[in-house]
């Protein structure tokens, strides 16, 4: 298994424009793989929905709640 250094030390022994291509091409994949992961959780959500798991809630809980986690998360960075 190649560690996150060895990674690291090769890719600064590449040109400088390749090290660029390098940064473009690995956030490109990061976004395609977070689409991925986002339209597996609503593949999952709509299943459980159409399974009666999930019921419908008004959009201002949805809103709160999501505000709600916001704050915890912001507070558990401080």
């Amino acid at each position: 298994m190649v560690t996150l250094s060895q990674v690291l030390e090769t890719a600064m022994q590449l040109p400088v424009e390749q090290q660029e291509m390098l940064i473009e091409i690995l956030h490109n994949r990061h976004i395609e793989q977070r689409r991925e992961e986002i339209a597996e959780d609503a593949r999952r959500s709509i299943q459980a929905f159409h399974a009666g798991k999930i019921q419908p809630q008004p959009v201002e809980d949805i809103i709160l709640e999501l505000r709600q986690s916001l704050d915890r998360a912001r507070r558990r960075d401080k």
